[in-house]
């Protein structure tokens, strides 16, 4: 009989080991996932939120899709992007402007590295 209660003592001993084993495996588990997944993400999402809060007119910025181009107007969810120029023969038109919402802003690039009157060359002229 006290063989039994002693096994049964042993039993719970181990089991308790076993469940404090895998308490702290979980724990370093979700320690690891925190340290180099939530955490980066949490950092990178709050420098876009600070980046596209101080977009102001005349930044140069590259949208998600890929568009280059210079802010014109900022307004509350939406910038106005300056491409380019209509060109229609050897004749500049007014520049063309396009409408995008902030959040699609994927990085502010340096001052000058864009301007619609620094196109490059056409195709047809180095060619000839």
């Amino acid at each position: 009989m006290f063989d039994l209660i002693r096994s049964a003592h042993a039993a719970a001993a181990s089991n308790t080991e076993a469940v404090l084993s895998q308490i702290i495996f979980m724990a370093a588990l979700f320690a690891i996932f925190y340290f180099f997944l939530i955490r980066p993400q949490q950092k990178q999402a709050k420098a876009h939120k600070d980046m596209v809060a101080n977009l102001a007119r005349g930044d140069n910025v590259v949208t998600g899709g890929g568009l280059i181009g210079r802010i014109h107007r900022v307004e509350d969810d939406v910038i106005v992007l300056e491409v380019g120029d209509v060109e229609i023969g050897n004749k500049m038109f007014r520049p063309v402007r396009i409408r995008v919402r902030r959040v699609s802003v994927a990085e502010v690039s340096a001052k000058g590295t864009f301007s619609p009157e620094n196109k490059p060359a056409s195709t047809e002229e180095s060619q000839g």
